[in-house]
């Protein structure tokens, strides 16, 4: 037998989508080496400047005017699959898409961005892809962007997520809680003390992780260091600031004048060390943010999530214990005062991330795709054939 062909479409508005989809690509390769697979931003197939374009435009929008996109993400969250809106996006190119999956001959479809996945699941409706398609939804909250009847399998963080798909009509069989797929290296044990003593700090204090994300949309946060550096407790900090430099530059003057040890980092790739490193992160909500730590059970504050997915991700945080949100610097300020005067409050928020996501979710996640892709190329439909497969028949996953 061939070895499998795996196809995976993310997308680069914001890293997590992205994200995502090497999670599992690097879980399909420990799992299986001879599966080849395929990752393609789905928006570059069509036009790379104009993916470029609204690439800009979104960040722009969610760090100048994030209540537009909110209001955006709220009117079209109970849209039906079948609205005209959605069978709009649904029309755009889709005979170049298709002619393009069929010339990289994949055998399974996953996609870790709602556009590309309903765009596909009704292709599958249609019968026109004839391939077993895996959506894997990658915030801890449900939109109508997400649900399709065409989608063979979802793979999901949680299960609010799983249940609001009942809800909305899709089989509770094609539904997999496996948590929302992380990078493997996240599931390591890493000695925080090693960690600490390789970044320049040291094990007797309380350490934060300040995050904003690749592009830097937690906002103005040089307060938040000043605040960590000159604080009257033994504290310390490790700051990220992804892509902007502008951040970056701005906190020499705050580390010049520092009492506490505070490092910095421009976009770094060993996020899984710093979190390691860290008592508490302090970062915006996205998806796979959030994720990465729980997967550490790292004790969250987020500060002014993003009106939308964000929002209900920050909500969901907090709903089982593993996290707080501060709306503003006050809240922030008192949260923070909480924290360094409270050691059992961040052992309890450690542990209610722990109890909530045990690890190990791009490993689940593949075990349920893998299952999917072997029985469909068992069955090998007929070209006419709308047959459907019971993608979790025969699988045991004790997430749920």
């Amino acid at each position: 037998m061939k070895p499998l062909r795996v196809l995976v479409f993310s997308a680069s508005f914001g890293d997590g989508h992205f994200k995502a989809a090497e999670g599992l690509i690097q879980a399909l390769k420990r799992t299986d080496s001879s599966i080849q697979i395929m990752h393609e931003d789905f928006m570059s197939i069509y036009n790379k400047m104009l993916n470029s374009i609204i690439k800009n435009m979104y960040i722009k929008m969610i760090k100048r005017v994030p209540k537009l996109y909110g209001t955006f993400y709220q009117s079209t969250q109970n849209l039906p699959y079948d609205s005209r809106f959605q069978r709009f996006i649904n029309s755009l190119g889709h005979k170049r898409l298709m002619d393009y999956i069929y010339s990289l001959d994949p055998d399974i479809i996953i996609c870790t961005y709602p556009t590309i996945s309903g765009l596909l699941a009704e292709l599958r409706t249609l019968n026109e892809l004839r391939l077993p398609l895996v959506t894997v939804i990658t915030d801890y909250s449900v939109h109508s962007q997400w649900i399709h009847p065409g989608v063979d399998l979802y793979i999901v963080g949680c299960t609010q997520v799983r249940d609001g798909l009942i809800e909305r009509g899709i089989n509770p069989q094609s539904i997999q809680v496996t948590g929302i797929p992380v990078s493997p290296k996240f599931d390591r044990l890493l000695s925080r003390k090693d960690t600490l003593y390789s970044l320049g700090l040291t094990t007797d204090r309380l350490t934060f992780l300040i995050m904003g994300g690749a592009y830097g949309v937690l906002g103005n946060a040089k307060w938040m260091c000043k605040l960590i550096a000159s604080a009257d407790a033994p504290v310390q900090a490790i700051f990220v600031c992804g892509k902007d430099r502008r951040l970056y530059h701005s906190l020499d003057s705050v580390l010049t004048e520092a009492k506490n040890p505070v490092v910095r980092f421009h976009y770094v790739n060993n996020i899984d060390e710093l979190m390691s490193a860290a008592d508490v992160i302090i970062t915006k909500a996205g998806g796979l943010t959030v994720s990465e730590a729980l997967t550490k059970h790292l004790p969250m504050v987020i500060f002014k999530p993003i009106p939308g997915q964000e929002e209900s991700n920050a909500h969901y945080i907090e709903e089982i214990g593993a996290g707080k949100i501060a709306n503003n610097q006050q809240e922030f300020l008192n949260i923070f005062n909480q924290l360094i005067q409270n050691e059992n409050l961040i052992s309890e928020m450690r542990d209610a991330a722990a109890r909530e996501y045990p690890g190990n979710s791009a490993k689940r996640a593949v075990e349920s795709i893998l299952g999917l892709a072997y029985k469909f190329r068992n069955v090998k439909p007929a070209v006419n054939s709308k047959a459907t497969i019971n993608p979790t028949e025969g699988i045991v996953n004790p997430y749920i």
